[in-house]
This record gives C-alpha cells, sequence and structure tokens, in this order.
C-alpha cells in the first residue's frame, strides 16, 4: 500500500485509513479479525472519536490490535473530541478530560493525532490553544487538527493555537463533490456554482493540510451508499467500466477516483467488512486516468460548464 505524508508533520501513514466508527458493533473476534487484515493490506492508520459507541470502539480496538508499546509503534492512531449528547463542547477543560479517557480506552500513552470533531459556536480559541499547548508538552498528543472546519474557523483557530493543524476532515466522495463543483461551475449560473465551502480544497491545499475523506461510499447525508444503488445506473456502469481496466471492482474505483485527486486526499473507511476492505486497498496504488476521473464525477450527474 502507498504511504503519504500527513500536512506539515514527520508521519508518513498508509494513504487509506480504516475508520472505526462502527467497530463497537463487533464481537471481539470479528474486531480482531478486521484489525488483522487491515494491517495484512497495509492500512497503518486508524480514525477514531470518543463518542463512537460511547467509547466503545476505542476500547475494542485496543482488545483487537492487542495493545502492547510493540504494536504501538507501528501503527497510527487518530481521535476527536468535540461532541457531547445534544451540543459541541471546546472548552479547555472538555478536550482534556476527553483525551485521558481515549488514552485509557485505547490502552496507550500518546494519540498520534487530535481533531476538533464539529465546528462548536462557543468556541474561546485561547482555551483550546491552552489545551493543545498542555497536551503537546505532556506528550499525550503529537499532532493535531480538525473535522468539518470552514477555512476562517481554520484561521481563528490559528490566531491562538501555535501548534500545526495538519488535518481537516471532510465528506467526500463523487457523490457528494461540493468541495470542487464550484471551482469547476465557477463563472456560471449553475447551482452549484455557489460556494457552501469557503473554497476548503484550495485552502487545504495551500496550507499543506491534509484533507481525510469521510462516508467516500454515502450519497447524500447519511442517506445510503451509492454503489450496486439502483437509483445510480449511470454511475454504477462507470465505476465498473473503470474498474474493470485497473482490476477493480466498483468500490475500489469508487477509492481510485478520490486518490487521483492531486490534493492527496487520504479516505476514511468505515467498513467492517473484510473483502470490501481488500477491494478498497487495491485502489491505494491505482492512479486512473484524467479522462477516466472526469467520466466517472459526470456519471454521478455533475455537469461540466
Amino acid at each position: 500500500m502507498k504511504t503519504m505524508k500527513l500536512g506539515k508533520s514527520d508521519l508518513t501513514v498508509s494513504n487509506i485509513s480504516l475508520g472505526c466508527m462502527r467497530m463497537y458493533k463487533l464481537t471481539l473476534k470479528e474486531a480482531e479479525d478486521v484489525v488483522r487484515n487491515a494491517l495484512e493490506l497495509g492500512i497503518t492508520f486508524f480514525d477514531h472519536a470518543d463518542i463512537y459507541g460511547e467509547g466503545r470502539s476505542e476500547e475494542i480496538f485496543a482488545e483487537a490490535v492487542g495493545m502492547n508499546p510493540s504494536v504501538r509503534e507501528k501503527i497510527f492512531i487518530q481521535t476527536k473530541t468535540g461532541i457531547r449528547k445534544g451540543y459541541y463542547d471546546f472548552s479547555k477543560e472538555h478536550i482534556l478530560q476527553s483525551v485521558d479517557r481515549s488514552l485509557k480506552r485505547l490502552k496507550t500513552d500518546y494519540i498520534d493525532v487530535l481533531l476538533l470533531h464539529r465546528p462548536d459556536a462557543l468556541v474561546e480559541p485561547e482555551e483550546v490553544a491552552e489545551a493543545f499547548a498542555l497536551l503537546k508538552e505532556s506528550g499525550k498528543v503529537r499532532w493535531f487538527g480538525v473535522s468539518n472546519h470552514t477555512p476562517m474557523q481554520i484561521e481563528l483557530l490559528k490566531k491562538y493555537v501555535k501548534e500545526a493543524l495538519i488535518v481537516n476532515q471532510l465528506q467526500f466522495s463523487v457523490m457528494h463533490t461540493n468541495m470542487i463543483d464550484a471551482g469547476i461551475q465557477m463563472n456560471t449560473l449553475f447551482e452549484n456554482s455557489v460556494d457552501r465551502t469557503g473554497y476548503v480544497l484550495d485552502y487545504c491545499r495551500l496550507h499543506d493540510i491534509t484533507i481525510q475523506a469521510w462516508s467516500p461510499f454515502q450519497f447524500g447525508f447519511f442517506e445510503g451508499v451509492f454503489v450496486d444503488n439502483d437509483r445510480f445506473p449511470e454511475l454504477n456502469a462507470k465505476l465498473a467500466e473503470v474498474g474493470e481496466k485497473y482490476g477493480l471492482t466498483k468500490t475500489g474505483a469508487a477509492i481510485a477516483w478520490i486518490l487521483r485527486h492531486p490534493a492527496k486526499i487520504q479516505p476514511i473507511v468505515g467498513t467492517m467488512n473484510i473483502q470490501r476492505l481488500k477491494e478498497i486497498a487495491q485502489a491505494s496504488e491505482v492512479k486512473i486516468t484524467r479522462e477516466e476521473w472526469y467520466a466517472i464525477y459526470r456519471a454521478a450527474g455533475n455537469r461540466l460548464p
């Protein structure tokens, strides 16, 4: 599997990450099989959040991987904080408490990357800066980032936070393309020419922030997957056609489409299905052509001016 650098960090990680949101639903044996297969496929980066299964996903991952110092040095762990029941919380107190709880559940003494999960409208960036500084100085967190943040929200944090923000995790797939639509349809009156992201893709590229694509197989906001969905026959036909050329399934082709973008986007794949994980991993080293990328984009119903 290919590797990549995360932002301005010294972390060299797999260019595909396993998202562990659903891991809490597995038995220990099932989780062990998923983690073992991921590692055998070359996936070294694992994405968590304190709210996934109310912490159970972090716990079962630590059990499944057999966490010990030897194992820990071979993998990279990312977790997120800030979402609470019914509200968001970027307070210094909550960030510090959340990290301590995640460390305990993960059976480790450090987290490679900590992300702020969803923007807190009541954020006091000075408090975030204080929390990040303490976590960095104590060695509990090595690198920091955000999730679902606009460029200006990141700029506000950067006014106070001294640590580099190396990641912005955003929803992105061939059926969720708002990050690129406005740029493609610039200077038109088409509906998607209106930018709703603050041109976050260009911003992240300019500032060496790695975009991580969550829900790379979803359409809408958790409305379902588009692969093998009868609602999207043209897209599935094109994914099958392009995939066949490279020995990929439609699932693999959908990931190859994301990886083809020069922003070096890292897909966060949440499947707990081992066969599907293998299909995804096969896309790691595939580079589809420019023509194929645009053909898949158009087949998803996106228009070119």
